[in-house]
């Protein structure tokens, strides 16, 4: 069933789970989503992205991990992925310094630390990921958005 507006919560029981749902909304990405993923470190974002990735048809997703470091990294597939980590970045001029918008609608911008993005990026088809951990490996996913047309069916 495909819906207008999305507010789902899925709770998952590891990180191939976790893996899986990102897969499965990445299955219906046609490449000009911003993903806004917020969650504590360790929560799960980088294994989300994976998943991404994966469903984005990109070959070495093992390849995908947090660029904490070099803050953005590129994946090809059939739809690009860019992957953006602002875990370092405190001040809102140096996300700008960035030059994120260059990227947008080249791809699915999957961006990690999300929060500390500017209220004015924030714009276009938005998906918003929310990752809890709940207790070990369980999770809970919170999916929120209203621009962009999603079922994740069997979940």
């Amino acid at each position: 069933m495909t819906q207008r507006s999305v507010n789902l919560e899925i709770r998952t029981g590891s990180e191939e789970e976790t893996r899986q749902i990102a897969e499965r909304l990445a299955g219906q990405l046609i490449g000009d989503e911003l993903i806004l993923i917020t969650g504590e470190l360790g929560a799960g974002k980088t294994v989300f992205v994976q998943g991404l990735a994966s469903g984005l048809g990109v070959e070495a997703v093992d390849s995908v991990c947090s660029p904490s470091f070099t803050l953005i990294n590129l994946y090809r597939g059939r739809v690009d992925l860019i992957h953006v980590d602002l875990y370092r970045l405190e001040d809102p001029d140096q996300v700008a310094d960035l030059g994120l918008e260059d990227y947008l609608a080249t791809g699915v911008m999957a961006v990690e630390w999300a929060e500390r993005l500017p209220e004015d990026f924030r714009a276009g088809r938005m998906i918003e990921i929310s990752i809890a951990v709940e207790a070990d490996d369980r999770r809970l996913i919170k999916i929120k958005t209203s621009d962009v047309y999603l079922s994740l069916e069997n979940h």
